[in-house]
């Protein structure tokens, strides 16, 4: 994020474009890192909400923008240390325009609420599959590859112990490294129930009232 040290303000700062700065300050270099990953994140979201109705052009453009112009003004009000939700007043004490001070571990808010409101206006704008809604024939858009879903979800579930842990920032002492060892003990118990619970729900209550593998997975991602 663009991080304005001279004179901060509560918008957008006005440093580090292109790595300026960086050769100066080598710790830069793991922030870049860490946060480009977290901004790659975030575009890449809507690719699912908007799959087989987009072309490749339109999702390129949609990445080059929300990566290189949205993205930036967010992560920067929440993470920067000097946007307006997330800054300390006179008295060096954080606090937001709104009173307390925007908190946000490892960007559950910053990078999938930033690329979940891009899916969903995505969607609304190409709409549904062609016959996905009003064709009679459900089972014709089900998961078909269950063994897929599976290996994605396990892809997914173990790059949460680089985010999450890793959003200590840190592991040089006792104090950081059991913060991130509760973060990884509550990124593993957290999807778990949750997957638990939609596994139960789509066998007792919801349709089809059957085991659903593709289910608990969704429920693990939600």
């Amino acid at each position: 994020f663009f991080v304005s040290q001279d004179q901060p303000n509560r918008f957008v700062g006005g440093t580090n474009f292109f790595m300026d700065g960086f050769w100066d300050d080598k710790r830069k270099y793991r922030i870049w890192l860490f946060q480009g990953t977290f901004c790659a994140t975030g575009g890449t979201i809507v690719s699912g909400a908007m799959a087989e109705r987009t072309k490749l052009k339109g999702f390129g453009i949609y990445t080059v923008l929300l990566t290189s112009v949205i993205y930036p003004f967010v992560v920067y009000w929440a993470w920067s240390g000097y946007g307006f939700l997330n800054y300390k007043n006179a008295q060096g004490v954080p606090e937001s325009i709104v009173g307390p001070p925007f908190m946000d571990f490892a960007g559950s808010g910053v990078v999938h609420m930033v690329g979940g409101v891009g899916a969903i206006l995505g969607s609304v704008i190409v709409g549904p599959r062609v016959g996905r809604f009003g064709s009679g024939d459900e089972d014709e858009f089900a998961a078909h590859s269950v063994p897929f879903c599976v290996l994605g979800t396990f892809f997914l579930f173990f790059g949460w112990y680089g985010f999450n842990p890793g959003s200590t920032g840190q592991l040089h002492d006792v104090k950081n490294a059991h913060t991130a060892a509760l973060v990884a003990v509550n990124s593993t118990i957290s999807p778990c129930i949750s997957g638990l619970v939609v596994f139960f729900l789509r066998a007792r209550v919801l349709y089809p009232k059957r085991l659903d593998v593709c289910g608990f997975c969704n429920g693990i991602l939600a």
